[in-house]
């Protein structure tokens, strides 16, 4: 929640928890914006996430089911925030934060981009809360939460 000092811009992206029927996905990057994105995630547990940046969707249909299926099936919904992660299921994460972007603020990159699971961030891992790497630097990868 933001203080009276405060004079950023929030964001609530799926408000009413409504969604689409064939979910969304976007990547929030980290930077200076001045506009703050806020999700809900954790399964469950009904975190509320945030993070300053801007705003890239990730295109395509069901972009989501592995990543559903990785948190609602294999964790049940429970959230995932400091998990110890075994091989195997990581190894799928990893294939399903794969995503291309087209979205950069160096134009001379290589169109699209592919998303890479930022393991140095693998405690901040949670259901609809990524943390990934950007062809501009650090950012997260958010979807829809079960809840």
């Amino acid at each position: 929640m933001a203080d009276a000092d405060d004079d950023r811009r929030y964001v609530l992206l799926d408000p009413d928890g409504t969604g689409s029927d064939q979910g969304w996905v976007y990547v929030i990057v980290a930077a200076q914006t001045g506009v703050v994105y806020q999700v809900q995630g954790g399964g469950v547990g009904c975190v509320a996430y945030a993070q300053e940046g801007y705003l890239i969707p990730v295109f395509g249909q069901h972009l989501d089911e592995e990543l559903r299926e990785i948190f609602v099936g294999e964790l049940k919904g429970q959230g995932a925030r400091g998990l110890d992660w075994p091989q195997g299921l990581l190894d799928r994460l990893r294939t399903a934060v794969a995503l291309d972007i087209y979205g950069s603020r160096n134009r001379d990159d290589l169109f699209p981009a592919r998303l890479v699971l930022d393991e140095s961030r693998s405690a901040e891992i949670d259901e609809a809360w990524v943390p990934v790497v950007t062809p501009d630097g650090p950012g997260v990868l958010v979807w829809e939460n079960s809840d």
